[in-house]
């Protein structure tokens, strides 16, 4: 009979700058999940790559001195290393680069835009360059984008849209009527209520202002919206075409599962099905858009000198317990967390004391106490039955908590099972029972059913830490390692001869390498510091205005005003109230620098402000002046301060 196919893809990594350890999460959760399919019997076809496009991407080669191609190239090598330095075993890696990829999305684009669902216009909006997404005034934060907070560019160029609010009924209809679609139900509510039902709005997909993408096949002067062009990757990858899919497409297709981080759902729930709906094309199984994996209670950030990546990890720790511990601490719903402290004590608690210690000795007895051979069970007691029926469920609980993407819950399956043989060892005392030779039967069955309980935990954990779940297996000798082996206990041969009891894990001297880390971090918090402000030095300041003559900046008057009072206006988040002495009675000036200051920070200080600036209505109070302050590289300003001796009013030249 054959193999029902299965596909499961990650979202494609960016390729501007090395991820850290929370965007490898991606891999390592659906590699579990690939791994426990296989492991049923399914033709898995496990897919990831690199999104190597985009303004980011050819802002980040220039900075460098690079092409973008040579740019891309050196950063997706090194994005391979890390997923690989993990142990993730996909099938195929596809770079947005590949010309097999843009010559689909091209068809693909073309294809559409002969159908309507493509048409040209004009965009005129807020762009976010390191999310390389488009927002409308509406949807920005305090000026900036709403999901990074970065600095947004005004935007207005020629473009080529998608028609997505064509399909917004169709769109309402599927998300009603498919309440799995997306996991957890949660997020699918949140893009339903919050995204669909208030109205769909057709969408800016290409991009005139940069060079760096996939040209449009028909007008080469647009290319294709770098989100457009990855997520077009989960079907270019299997070799889909519009009139002719090929058979990967065909056969992996029908039964997708999109394992993605919480924050590009919108992308993927919404954007994605509707093209795939105007193709006609079949729509992915399920969605699993899992949490964060923080940094203690913080999102990864370099400035904040926080940032892990996986591959240091690896090389301290080992692949195995990096996966485990991104693994049993990313929850269902809720962020998870990573610190040094909390990860230290895991790998020994977990992976040292209650799966290693476990093993090791327990093969260190059958060689002890049975030359290594493992004996048939005789009769057993209700210890025994308890310790099988625990096996039973572990596995039946695992395949559950996988299938619902309930990784953290697996994973503690495995672990909860090995706590229970380590206490079934306390219980049987087979020290005790080697001692007597009438109990040789006993310890005979003590042996097996400890064997056995190892070789379930073998099983299980070898999607969760592949190299030790190997280890395990080897180290009792059994080549029966498939979960349909599960479904009863005993399937263990009796008679099997185990290897050499191995330590899985050795311990890790916590406090020392906690102060190695610490040290670490400290430096990279430096180095992230002398970068920015390297950076900040050599950002480019911004052109001089067209020149005038005296007479046109005499216009301006200039004065020294003194703060007497200061508030921030009730009806506006970035208007301070401050109340000047200007040396001829007083004014009140409005300032949009409350994001920067606080009313304290002004009190008694002399200021320069333009004195004969038309009077204005801001937020409905007037303002009769204008406060100067310098802009800087981060986007802030900087109240110019004058000399406290500066008498009120007196006039700057």
């Amino acid at each position: 009979m054959s193999k029902k196919p299965y596909l499961i893809t990650t979202a494609i990594a960016y390729a501007s700058k090395l991820p850290h350890i929370g965007n490898m999460y991606d891999h390592v959760c659906a590699d579990m999940i690939a791994r426990v399919h296989r492991m049923q019997g399914y033709d898995v076809f496990f897919l990831t790559g690199t999104d190597e496009h985009g303004l980011k991407i050819e802002e980040e080669a220039e900075k460098l001195g690079l092409t973008p191609k040579q740019h891309v190239d050196n950063i997706s090598s090194a994005i391979r290393g890390e997923i690989d330095g993990l142990n993730v075993s996909y099938d195929k890696f596809i770079r947005t680069t590949d010309e097999e990829h843009e010559k689909c999305l091209q068809k693909v684009f073309d294809r559409l835009y002969k159908q309507g669902d493509i048409y040209k216009s004009e965009y005129e909006g807020w762009y976010c360059v390191p999310c390389e997404s488009f927002f409308t005034e509406v949807q920005l934060k305090d000026g900036r984008c709403p999901d990074c907070g970065a600095k947004v560019v005004k935007t207005k160029e020629e473009a080529y849209f998608f028609r997505l609010s064509k399909y917004q009924k169709q769109l309402e209809d599927f998300f009603e009527n498919n309440a799995e679609f997306i996991q957890p139900k949660s997020r699918r509510n949140e893009m339903l209520n919050n995204f669909i039902k208030p109205g769909l709005q057709d969408f800016c997909i290409t991009r005139t202002s940069f060079k760096w993408g996939v040209p449009v096949d028909f007008d080469a002067k647009h290319i294709i919206y770098v989100w457009i062009d990855a997520l077009n990757n989960y079907i270019t990858a299997l070799g889909y075409d519009p009139e002719n899919p090929s058979e990967n497409y065909k056969k992996y297709w029908d039964n997708c599962v999109h394992v993605i981080g919480k924050d590009i759902l919108r992308f993927h729930s919404i954007y994605w099905i509707a093209w795939l709906m105007a193709l006609g094309a079949k729509l992915p199984k399920q969605i699993f858009a899992h949490p964060w994996l923080l940094f203690g209670e913080d999102k990864m950030s370099k400035s904040k000198g926080n940032v892990i990546y996986a591959g240091e990890m690896v090389k301290r720790f080992g692949a195995d317990a990096v996966r485990y511990y991104m693994l049993s601490e990313t929850p269902f719903a809720a962020d998870g967390s990573i610190s040094y402290e909390t990860f230290i004590d895991r790998y020994n608690t977990d992976l040292a004391n209650t799966v290693g210690n476990l093993v090791n000795r327990t093969v260190a007895m059958v060689n002890k106490y049975f030359g290594g051979t493992v004996p048939a069970p005789a009769d057993k007691d209700a210890t025994d039955s308890d310790l099988e029926a625990k096996c039973l469920e572990a596995a039946k609980k695992f395949s559950e908590h996988v299938d619902a993407y309930r990784l953290a819950d697996a994973v503690e399956d495995v672990i909860a099972l090995a706590r229970r043989a380590n206490k079934y060892i306390d219980e049987t005392s087979p020290w005790v029972l080697a001692k007597d030779e009438s109990q040789k039967a006993r310890l005979g069955t003590v042996m097996y059913e400890l064997i056995e309980a190892i070789r379930f935990i073998g099983v299980l954990a070898s999607p969760i830490i592949p190299e030790t779940g190997g280890k395990i297996l080897s180290q009792i000798n059994t080549p029966v390692r498939d979960f349909d082996s599960l479904s009863a206990f005993g399937g263990y041969s009796a008679g099997t001869k185990v290897g050499e009891a191995v330590p899985l894990f050795a311990r890790i001297d916590g406090e020392k390498m906690l102060s190695e880390l610490i040290a670490e971090t400290e430096a990279l918090k430096a180095k992230a510091a002398a970068e920015d402000a390297a950076e900040t030095a050599k950002t480019e300041v911004a052109p001089a205005a067209p020149e005038i003559d005296i007479d046109e900046f005499f216009k301006a008057d200039l004065r020294a005003g003194k703060v007497v009072d200061c508030e921030k206006l009730p009806k506006s988040n970035k208007l301070l109230r401050i109340k000047l002495d200007d040396g001829m009675g007083g004014r009140q000036v409005l300032s949009g620098i409350a994001k920067w200051y606080k009313p304290e920070d002004l009190i008694g200080r002399t200021v320069m402000f333009v004195a004969n600036l038309k009077p204005a209505k801001l937020a409905g109070e007037l303002s009769e002046g204008m406060i100067c302050a310098a802009d800087m590289p981060d986007g802030s300003a900087k109240v110019v301060f004058l000399d406290p001796e500066t008498p009120a009013g007196a006039k700057i030249r």
